[in-house]
């Protein structure tokens, strides 16, 4: 069943700072990008980047070849309003990411802090790695950021899946090879604790 109308629903009620997701900056997205495409046209796409403002930040350190990619119609006209005159230098793409044709081989950077641990079904996890592999050129980079293990169960009143580098490593499979881990606590504007881990992956052949 398609999770469309949930999200719909959050992005057209709750303020942009108020969900549960929300960041006043997108500290460790942004130097995990930095790291792995400092070419200002890197071709960068952010998956389930919805009103995140890691888009402002990547166009203000001179990125140019961004796109952002998010089921809600209502997040993406909200980050459009926000970037304001600098929305036509991103390609906003309201889409499934399981069902997106994404052209192949084209992405330097494949960046996801939203999208892959709502995906409960190995069914979906594996659809997920196809379209990675698919996306990605040769030697280009995957940065994620899933719930960790000790992290909630359930987000937005959806269930999750929590990962480890591991099992992070066992769904993307031996065509990914492991650059980096780290761990961060984001706190929500709740002042909730929420543990995630941090992965960089390189695509390999």
């Amino acid at each position: 069943m398609s999770t469309k109308p949930h999200w719909e629903d959050v992005y057209q009620t709750c303020a942009t700072d108020a969900v549960g997701w929300y960041q006043a900056e997108a500290r460790t997205s942004r130097a995990l990008i930095r790291a792995v495409a400092s070419a200002p046209d890197a071709a960068i796409v952010d998956i389930g980047g919805g009103a995140s403002v890691l888009v402002d930040e990547l166009l203000a350190e001179g990125y140019r070849n961004l796109t952002v990619l998010d089921l809600s119609g209502a997040a993406l006209e909200k980050a459009r309003e926000r970037v304001g005159g600098r929305a036509a230098a991103v390609a906003w793409q309201e889409a499934d990411v399981l069902e997106h044709a994404f052209p192949e081989a084209a992405l330097d950077v494949w960046h996801d802090r939203a999208v892959f641990h709502f995906l409960t079904d190995p069914d979906q996890r594996a659809q997920y790695a196809r379209q990675m592999q698919h996306a990605l050129r040769p030697g280009g980079h995957v940065v994620i950021g899933t719930f960790a293990l000790d992290g909630p169960e359930k987000c937005s009143g959806l269930s999750v899946q929590r990962h480890s580098p591991e099992t992070l490593q066992d769904a993307f499979g031996p065509g990914f090879a492991l650059v980096k881990s780290q761990r961060e606590v984001h706190v929500t504007p709740g002042e909730t604790e929420q543990p995630f881990n941090w992965c960089v992956f390189r695509k390999d052949g």
